[in-house]
């Protein structure tokens, strides 16, 4: 990550740990003077806790935040060039709006004809000039924003922080502040860094969107960048709708999935070659006739969601697909389907496959994810060798009590994949298990996981 005079902000392998369980993970950006840098994630991902390192409210254990290519670890929060505006926007209820936002200035001794040049100059900017006088507790949820918002933009900071500034506001109001905050930003030139798990908010505000998960960013681009061309299939999934779907990448150039073949324009996958493939709905053409058509359907429902119908459809090689069009197809009625190259995102796989180190403990016992389970004998490998114990993924179990497993876990994520569900399994000792299923679960339900003897697949540890 190279660092330049247009670089305001660089952090460089922060990580960050509570109570033993690491929630920043080695993380690395940059935010460039005047951009508008979002930090996208669900919740618990680590986005606060990174704009909370910026601020100065917490410490990094390992890594360097640079302002202007200065480390600023030592720097305290109030004297960093620095405003936050909250989701709780902490207005002080004994004040009135105008000294709400001049409060700062007054703490800075500043002179009184200054304070109130700059204090009307920002309620000019947040449409508040007829409410200097009122009290903040008789405003509304978006009037209470506009003057936390004013609070921060008062002081001129060279940064304007901001975490889920709209969480709290209904679903009009948050899209009118969204409008006026991105005029805010075009008219004040500063940079701002934002929060927030709306993925619509990011891709409307945003210059740059940074994408987290579980402590790790998954990728950083423009909003056209992060939509059009997923990294991995939790941006494609958290980013929009999509279809997500086992591939084959038989050659440059040529992909296999939903049990068809199909140009596209990825290369350098190889041949043969496992991937996941992203089409958007809005990208499957759908027509009544199947002449021109690469494959057929049926379609399932047909929803009328305002701008396009949203329409589900079974392939003629039973894949399951989500298709958004401007017409409406009856359901049951048979379709012809078409996809262009272009609109095929194609993925290297993060696994193929179960991966845990393990330790032999005897010819027919391996121990793994702080469990001991039963093995095939083997010869291979004397008691006490560590190797590698792989399970694909759908030989993993799961019942719907815990104690019925071998190890018990909760629903971390759950990806539909059109003919399965792919889930990620979170053990109480914070390991991950991948599981290709066709049971329909929930995110967040208790699960007990086994795995059979014959399932287990022992080889050698490459170091």
């Amino acid at each position: 990550m190279s660092v330049t005079s247009e670089n305001i902000i660089s952090l460089n392998h922060v990580s960050k740990s509570y109570s033993g369980k690491k929630v920043l993970d080695d993380i690395s950006f940059y935010v460039r003077k005047g951009e508008f840098v979002t930090l996208l994630g669900p919740s618990g991902c680590g986005k606060t806790t990174t704009l909370r390192l910026i601020a100065g409210f917490l410490s990094p254990d390992e890594g360097d935040i640079l302002l202007d290519g200065k480390d600023i670890s030592e720097i305290p929060p109030y004297r960093r060039p620095f405003n936050t505006v909250f989701q709780r926007y902490a207005l002080f209820p004994h004040l009135d709006v105008y000294d709400n936002i001049a409060f700062g200035l007054k703490l800075q001794k500043l002179p009184s004809e200054e304070i109130d040049k700059r204090v009307r100059k920002v309620l000019k900017m947040v449409s508040m000039t007829d409410y200097e006088d009122r009290d903040v507790e008789s405003l509304s949820g978006g009037q209470q924003q506009r003057v936390a918002i004013a609070r921060a933009l008062v002081n001129q900071p060279k940064i304007l922080l901001l975490d889920e500034p709209l969480a709290a506001l209904d679903l009009k109001m948050r899209k009118d502040m969204q409008i006026e905050l991105k005029e805010m930003h075009r008219e004040l030139g500063i940079t701002f860094i934002y929060v927030t798990h709306d993925q619509e908010e990011a891709l409307t505000l945003s210059d740059t969107i940074i994408v987290m998960n579980e402590g790790k960013i998954q990728q950083i681009g423009t909003p056209t960048d992060i939509y059009n061309e997923p990294k991995n299939s939790f941006v494609a999934d958290f980013i929009g709708e999509s279809n997500i779907l086992n591939g084959k990448m038989i050659e440059d150039r040529k992909v296999e999935f939903v049990g068809h073949c199909f140009d596209c324009v990825d290369e350098g996958f190889g041949q043969n070659v496992d991937v996941d493939v992203v089409i958007r709905p809005e990208d499957i053409y759908i027509m009544n006739k199947l002449e021109g058509a690469q494959f057929s359907a049926t379609v399932k429902s047909c929803t009328f969601k305002g701008v396009h119908y949203e329409m589900f459809v079974d392939t003629d090689k039973g894949y399951e697909l989500m298709i958004q069009d401007y017409n409406a197809f009856e359901p049951g009625s048979t379709v012809g389907l078409l996809i262009r190259p272009s609109d095929i995102q194609v993925m290297k796989k993060e696994r193929s496959c179960n991966s845990f180190e393990a330790t032999v403990v005897d010819s027919t016992h391996v121990s793994f994810l702080s469990e001991t389970f039963e093995t095939e004998e083997q010869t291979r490998f004397p008691a006490g060798t560590k190797v590698l114990a792989r399970v694909a993924f759908d030989k993993v179990d799961l019942t719907d009590h815990q104690e019925d497993g071998t190890i018990d876990g909760e629903v971390h994520f759950l990806l539909y994949k059109g003919d399965h569900y792919h889930l990620t399994v979170l053990t109480s000792e914070g390991e991950h298990i991948w599981v290709d299923t066709n049971d329909i679960w929930d995110k967040g339900d208790l699960v007990g996981v086994n795995i059979a003897k014959e399932d287990i697949h022992l080889c050698e540890l490459q170091q």
